[in-house]
């Protein structure tokens, strides 16, 4: 792949999940960025299946979709600017990784952004102010052991429901996609 497309595929992916993001947290509010959440531009992360330049593209779409959330309360987002974009970083390239088996793939954005997120989404919402409801019975008002198993469960189920259900979809569409146009060339 030239370097001219790599950069603008990356840019595309980029302007789309951030773009999808915040339409999303306009509508869906704290299902976006709580406990419980459904990004669904999530099911942009199958994306690195199919090229690296998903890897950059998801990235800097998740920094910038970071930065500009409207609920946001700086410096205390800045965890979430660096830490949840990270963890996108790193579920992408575990996908471009593994990217010949798809269900392992697909596995990599929902492990790593449930372990990040669910480490400091309790300080973020408690620097913001938002009070936190407890999960499975636990308290999230200070951080435990028990506190971040129930966020990386609920984190986790969100995350793979969005990527399993839309983005698997998602990646078979473009692979019949793919297939269909190099057969009319």
């Amino acid at each position: 792949m030239s370097r001219t497309r790599f950069i603008a595929q990356a840019g595309v992916i980029a302007a789309a999940y951030a773009a999808l993001t915040l339409v999303w947290m306009a509508f869906a509010g704290m299902f976006s960025w709580g406990p419980i959440q459904l990004r669904i531009s999530e099911a942009a992360v199958v994306l690195a299946v199919l090229t690296p330049a998903a890897v950059p593209g998801l990235t800097i779409g998740s920094i910038i979709a970071n930065a500009l959330n409207p609920g946001a309360a700086w410096p205390i987002s800045l965890l979430d600017v660096v830490l949840g974009s990270l963890g996108t970083c790193l579920g992408a390239i575990w996908s471009w990784r593994f990217r010949g088996r798809t269900w392992l793939a697909l596995l990599g954005p929902v492990i790593t952004n449930s372990l990040i997120v669910a480490a400091y989404l309790p300080i973020l919402m408690n620097g913001i102010g938002v009070p936190i409801s407890p999960i499975f019975g636990v308290s999230l008002t200070k951080m435990s052991l028990a506190g971040y198993g129930a966020l990386v469960t609920t984190i986790a189920v969100g995350e793979a429901a969005v990527v399993y259900l839309l983005g698997y979809p998602l990646l078979a569409a473009l692979r019949r996609t793919a297939v269909v146009e190099s057969q009319d060339v």
